[in-house]
């Protein structure tokens, strides 16, 4: 079976550069993890796409060296199973807010007699190797994401559920869930309260054994977030990047146009 470099990187002691796509397009999967991206997620839970969608990206990722993960849109037996039989090397499942939930995802993830996945990884053997039924269990990551209040006041009990592989931080709903309309929405928190409870799940994630990850939105913040000891972090998404491209190319034409532009020549005096 394909190893799972996300594993890999992780026993070399190295952090995890993930890219984030929102985009429901085989095309821009490919550019995206052309990039040199240690792994690249397919957001289904708030990405403009479908399972198809999802099938045909999986697809184009296969041609890089980035690890293929997808977020489901929620704890569902039969998203998470047809993600991992479309070729997904790993699952972020969002809104787990105690051990019963954590739990519930695991044996999803795992086959008999670990737990509950049915077996038919349609796509999953031929991306991955013909044995694939006999590593997937070890090989596949489990990923819990923590941000709601109920997942912080749970969050013990959540990172030493066995067979889960980390926690995965979802900064905007965490504030939400926490804070109330307090702070605006978005990813790199810096109010005291809400870095405290960021450093608190990073802490008892590591404590437990377990790995933690860090939603991010921009590079600065990313490399501190590896500076605290986060195992993973995912930079901006595949909208956000080509938003922000876009505007600066327009604004700085614009600019351009600006400093340079010279009076046009008036009719009277134009030739035709």
């Amino acid at each position: 079976m394909t190893p799972n470099g996300v594993r890999r990187l992780w026993t070399e002691g190295k952090p995890v550069l993930n890219g984030w796509l929102s985009i429901g397009n085989a095309f821009t999967a490919e550019i995206i993890a052309a990039q040199g991206y240690d792994a690249v997620t397919v957001d289904q839970q708030h990405g403009f796409l479908g399972y198809e969608a999802m099938a045909a990206m999986l697809q184009a990722l296969k041609a890089s060296s980035a690890t293929p993960l997808v977020r489901v849109p929620w704890l569902s037996a039969g998203d998470i199973m047809k993600a991992l039989d479309a070729g997904a090397l790993g699952i972020i499942c969002p809104m787990i807010n105690s051990r019963a939930e954590a739990e519930q995802l695991v044996s999803y993830m795992r086959y008999p007699p670990l737990g509950q996945r049915s077996f038919g990884p349609t796509r999953a053997v031929i991306a991955h190797g013909s044995d694939y039924g006999q590593h997937a269990d070890r090989e596949v990551l489990c990923l819990a994401m923590i941000e709601t209040a109920n997942g912080m006041k749970n969050l013990d009990e959540i990172v030493t559920t066995p067979g889960l592989d980390g926690v995965y931080i979802g900064p905007a709903d965490l504030t939400l869930g926490l804070t109330g309309r307090k702070y605006p929405t978005g990813f790199d928190r810096e109010e005291p309260e809400m870095v405290e409870a960021i450093l608190s799940i990073l802490k008892k994630s590591h404590a437990a054994g377990i790995r933690a990850c860090l939603h991010c939105g921009q590079p600065a913040y990313a490399a501190k977030a590896i500076g605290w000891g986060f195992d993973m972090v995912t930079l901006l998404n595949d909208v956000r990047l080509l938003a922000t491209a876009a505007q600066a190319s327009l604004a700085t034409t614009r600019k351009l146009l600006g400093e340079h532009q010279t009076p046009s020549a008036s009719p009277a005096n134009s030739s035709y």
